[in-house]
């Protein structure tokens, strides 16, 4: 494969846009059952693996993207890092992370007992400008990766009884919340997808043969969501209500 910097990797948006169909589908179910429409078990079984794979790719695929970002942008300045490129990498996630904080307020508004305080975006926002100095690295990454989830892992068999480090994975007492993504483990998993990102697109390559599926509607369809996933993730919860409340499932003094 010859480079073409205009090029977007279609199986990655591809892979972002899976992602997101299967999120929305996992939120209508978590919203069923948090609703009392229907009971689902959400925290054993298929669905709780639904859910745990679903973040992985949506995650992994972030780290995947910071490497092709910074790949191109590097190539274009003729292999050299641009001085100011942190302050894109930091004005991204902080921007990201500004979108966490909108649904923390929305959530505590509303759901006050269980509100977000570090989910998704936070994650994202944080990792975005946290990664930026392994991005010139391949293999740290993978190291790295691994450290960050052990890590994690080990700490949800503990519980604490201070809040103030539960961004980062120290977990409280008889605490709750809808969406919960500490830096570990689920900052190993950007890494992982940078070190991924090196190994596979090399320098804005594919390191290997892929048949072009790209003009397939299916695929131009996932394209797209996985394109616009930003917009998708922050839209979709309120829809989805306003539809179970549209069909009656839903009575809005609910939220009142």
């Amino acid at each position: 494969m010859t480079l073409n910097l205009k090029e977007r990797f279609w199986e990655v948006d591809s892979l972002r846009g899976l992602a997101i169909i299967m999120m929305v589908t996992f939120h209508l179910i978590f919203d069923l059952n948090y609703f009392g429409v229907y009971s689902f078990d959400l925290y054993s079984g298929f669905l709780f693996w639904f859910q745990k794979i679903t973040a992985f790719i949506f995650i992994f695929l972030v780290g995947v993207s910071l490497s092709l970002s910074y790949s191109r942008t590097t190539i274009l300045n003729d292999y050299k890092v641009p001085k100011n490129l942190f302050l894109k990498y930091l004005k991204r996630g902080l921007k990201i992370f500004f979108y966490g904080l909108l649904i923390t307020l929305i959530t505590w508004i509303f759901v006050k007992q269980e509100f977000i305080i570090f989910g998704i975006l936070h994650l994202i926002g944080i990792a975005i400008i946290l990664e930026y100095p392994f991005l010139k690295h391949k293999y740290v990454n993978l190291f790295a990766g691994l450290i960050f989830i052990a890590a994690g892992i080990y700490l949800t068999g503990f519980r604490f009884d201070f809040y103030g480090l539960l961004w980062l994975g120290f977990i409280p007492n008889n605490w709750g919340t809808l969406d919960y993504f500490p830096l570990l483990p689920w900052l190993g998993v950007v890494s992982l997808g940078i070190f991924a990102g090196k190994m596979i697109y090399k320098d804005y390559i594919r390191q290997f043969k892929l048949p072009d599926l790209s003009n397939y509607q299916i695929i131009t369809l996932f394209e797209f969501l996985g394109r616009n996933s930003l917009v998708i993730y922050l839209i979709h919860q309120p829809i989805l209500i306003l539809l179970l409340y549209l069909l009656g499932y839903l009575n809005i003094n609910y939220f009142f």
